[in-house]
């Protein structure tokens, strides 16, 4: 499972892998939950999950409860890309709770540490984007 940490105050993300033993511990957390940066080795943050994707793609709402992938009728949000006004789409999504067929999760720091988080972790590298 991969974590993607967002920084809202420099506007960067960082990607972390996780391990079996930091995987386990995120089970059962659903979207909006706030947890202690010490699951993945980040002394003194505190970050909140705001999303994810299951491993074919489908991402997580927060409206849908567990950890299911559901067919639901979207009109826009989470899952649904369009521009035309009245579109109603049904689509398939995840439910809010991470789970083991979660392959990524999203989160923001909402506490910062001593240490920085471009000293800790490398940015993540856009495609197309040269150093």
């Amino acid at each position: 499972m991969k974590i993607v940490i967002s920084d809202p105050k420099t506007g960067k993300s960082y990607q972390k892998e996780l391990t079996k033993d930091a995987e386990q511990k995120f089970y059962g957390k659903k979207i909006s939950d706030v947890f202690n940066g010490e699951l993945i080795d980040l002394q003194g943050y505190k970050f909140q999950i705001t999303g994810g994707s299951d491993k074919s793609g489908f991402p997580m709402r927060p409206e849908i409860k567990g950890t299911a992938r559901k067919r639901i009728l979207l009109t826009k949000g989470i899952g649904l890309r369009s521009n035309v006004s009245g579109l109603r789409k049904k689509k398939s999504v995840r439910g809010h709770t991470v789970s083991d067929s979660i392959a990524q999760i999203n989160t923001k720091v909402v506490e910062e540490g001593k240490e920085k988080l471009e000293n800790v972790l490398k940015p993540e590298e856009k495609e197309g984007e040269k150093k």
